[in-house]
């Protein structure tokens, strides 16, 4: 009774550890992470297929228009999606599929697929989210500025999560994360074909 993979969303502010926290859960069991379509051009070192899936704004809309995003938008000119047919493969073959995105990319991953499981990652404090971001050493004043004022409006938002995890320690972060994941597949609800 494997079943089908779960479709996982996380989120949460630039400098929570999400990043951090996705390759550390890729060590630990049968996840996939699908990557993002863009139609912005690579930036040095970006590879097609591994940091973005990169297409003309032609090739976008055509997949936009045949149902093959999970959910897509529109950031400072350019488009972002999460392609559906990889995603579906992956959950057909009992994988569960990781979508690190946005809180409103988030809202219509829920709207589409509400059994879908949603992870908010939080930051132990503003005061470590902010020594964080100062720590990368490659944002303006002005950006860390406007990176904690989105950041206090992406918290506001983690309520609407199926689940808020802390990230202080890293490692105390990931094993919370999989747990969910492990209760998540123990849910009646998800067997119901199987037990009806």
């Amino acid at each position: 009774m494997k079943g089908n993979g779960l479709l996982v969303v996380i989120s949460g502010p630039a400098g929570a550890g999400k990043g951090t926290v996705v390759r550390e859960l890729l060590k630990n069991g049968d996840l996939e992470v699908s990557v993002s379509a863009t139609t912005r051009a690579p930036r040095a070192g970006e590879e097609d297929g591994v940091h973005y899936h990169f297409l003309t704004r032609e090739q976008f809309i055509d997949m936009k228009e045949h149902d093959g995003f999970l959910e897509y938008a529109e950031y400072c000119g350019n488009f972002y999606g999460s392609p559906k047919k990889q995603a579906e493969e992956w959950m057909a073959e009992g994988k569960d599929v990781i979508l690190e995105i946005e809180v409103q990319g988030c809202q219509k991953i829920k709207a589409k697929n509400p059994d879908c499981v949603s992870i908010f990652i939080m930051p132990p404090s503003m005061e470590v989210l902010e020594k964080r971001l100062r720590g990368r050493g490659t944002e303006t004043e002005d950006v860390i500025v406007r990176r904690m004022a989105r950041a206090r409006e992406e918290i506001a938002l983690a309520k609407d999560y199926d689940y808020i995890v802390v990230n202080g320690p890293i490692e105390e972060c990931v094993a919370d994360v999989l747990s969910v994941l492990r209760a998540e597949k123990l849910r009646a609800d998800r067997f119901r074909e199987e037990i009806l």
